[in-house]
């Protein structure tokens, strides 16, 4: 029993070396840019070590991804709740700026909007984005619902469609020769689409 937990400690400690030195090394100069080799010795791991526990650079990727996104969706829920506000509306708000001020910092920018469609693919890259802001927007478009601050109305749809205006207008500023003024500019789009989304 005790070897096998050795075995697991030394498993998750090789993985967590692997991501952290991956998320350094592809946010600094782009999934492309960093081969199989410089990622094992960054993490201080073989390369056979990094195929064994990822299969290779793109699920080694994915796994920085998934942890990025995860602690981007747990900052814009913890931003919602410190700003205090008692209506679902304006706490979208909030996440929408949230979520846009996110996406200016250049490992968010280069990692979820630049390398993820292009190395994942559209269709994994919207998988994961969908299913870590999936939960939050649509948990607090049903609780407007119920507080009846929001209009009653199917909130897997609606929800999908906020998020995907969230992505998109993130990649549209990623993209743009001004990132800071586009920003801005989606910034405002995104809360008057909030606004007429949600308007009884």
């Amino acid at each position: 029993m005790k070897s096998k937990r050795t075995q697991e400690e030394r498993t998750a400690a090789t993985q967590a070396a692997l991501v952290t030195a991956a998320r350094g090394l592809f946010s600094a100069r782009g999934f492309s840019a960093v081969g199989t080799e410089e990622l094992a010795r960054a993490a201080g791991v073989t390369r056979g070590a990094l195929y064994h526990q990822f299969g290779g650079k793109v699920e080694l990727f994915a796994a920085v991804v998934e942890q990025v996104e995860q602690e981007v969706v747990a900052a814009i829920a913890e931003r919602m709740v410190a700003a205090g506000v008692d209506d679902a509306a304006a706490a979208l708000i909030v996440g929408v700026d949230a979520w846009m001020d996110a996406c200016a910092d250049p490992e968010v920018h280069q990692i979820l909007l630049i390398d993820a469609p292009a190395a994942l693919g559209w269709e994994r890259w919207r998988e994961i984005a969908q299913r870590y802001g999936a939960g939050l927007v649509e948990g607090t478009l049903a609780a407007g619902m119920e507080a009846g601050s929001i209009p009653v109305a199917p909130v897997a749809p609606l929800a999908a469609v906020l998020i995907g205006a969230l992505d998109e207008g993130a990649l549209f500023a990623a993209r743009a020769e001004d990132p800071t003024q586009a920003a801005e500019e989606v910034r405002a789009v995104l809360h008057a689409l909030v606004a007429a989304l949600l308007a009884a």
